[in-house]
């Protein structure tokens, strides 16, 4: 079973979609299996990080953007703006696809899990997903 979802983020930051995924599987009527699910993007990624406090996305942003600065001068992949090249690394860094088990109809997240696009852009885009529900 297959689902494209579609997110438009609003820049650079985690814009959390759980609720998006378990919906589909909750409908999707699987018990058990494995939701993947991968962004078809070469400059955002997909992470699953805590969702209670918003202080630890904050943290994980800025220790990226210090890692991965942008206009770095060794950087000749610059054709889209400064912030190029860098959000290339960051997606390079972190995940493009995530594999989550189904149990009884459920994501198996953890209590303080949630499934994240992470935009590597300053300017918003349009993200697309697939999402895959094998049983």
């Amino acid at each position: 079973m297959i689902k494209h979802l579609e997110v438009r983020t609003p820049g650079k930051g985690l814009h959390e979609i759980t609720d998006a995924v378990q919906d589909w599987v909750r409908a999707s009527g699987v018990d058990e299996g494995l939701c993947t699910v991968m962004i078809q993007h070469t400059s955002a990624s997909l992470t699953i990080q805590e969702n209670a406090d918003p202080s630890a996305r904050r943290d994980l942003e800025s220790w990226l953007d210090r890692h991965v600065p942008e206009g770095d001068p060794l950087f000749t992949h610059t054709a889209e703006g400064p912030d190029d090249m860098p959000s290339h690394i960051r997606a390079a860094l972190t995940a493009t696809t995530l594999s989550i088990p189904v149990v009884r109809g459920r994501l198996a997240l953890g209590t303080w899990q949630g499934v994240y696009v992470w935009e590597h852009r300053a300017q918003g885009s349009l993200r697309r997903c697939v999402m895959h529900l094998g049983s």
